[in-house]
């Protein structure tokens, strides 16, 4: 059993930059695949960003812009988000999976373990 605990959202300005955190329990967090998604309000929950063994992937409107760190040490791992748009305000939801295949990372089905989620609000 996995734990996931968001943290980091907040208010910030179109352009602005913002790290969120999600911890995790459990002794074996490397093992875990782990996936970022958002949801705004009023439609459906989106793929972000992914990490699994050491390969990162990513939603074309975020690449360039966000990043998928992670500290095993500290079992967390960290959604970096630069340059943010209004329209990227959502509840964003860090997800963790122990086995998975690389080609079904973008789906929210695919993930065993979810966070309560954090806001992050972006206004122009």
């Amino acid at each position: 059993q996995v734990q996931l605990v968001e943290s980091g959202g907040g208010l910030v300005q179109a352009g602005d930059s913002l790290r969120l955190s999600c911890a995790a329990s459990g002794r074996t967090f490397s093992r875990y695949a782990m996936g970022w998604f958002r949801q705004a309000a009023g439609k459906e929950r989106e793929f972000v960003a992914a990490i699994r063994a050491g390969s990162t992937y990513s939603a074309d409107s975020v690449k360039g812009r966000f990043t998928i760190p992670r500290d095993n040490a500290k079992n967390t791992g960290y959604l970096q988000m630069n340059s943010l748009k209004p329209e990227e305000a959502a509840v964003y939801y860090c997800a963790a999976v122990r086995a998975v295949e690389a080609g079904i990372l973008q789906r929210s089905s695919a993930y065993d373990y979810w966070g309560q989620g954090t806001q992050v609000t972006v206004y122009a």
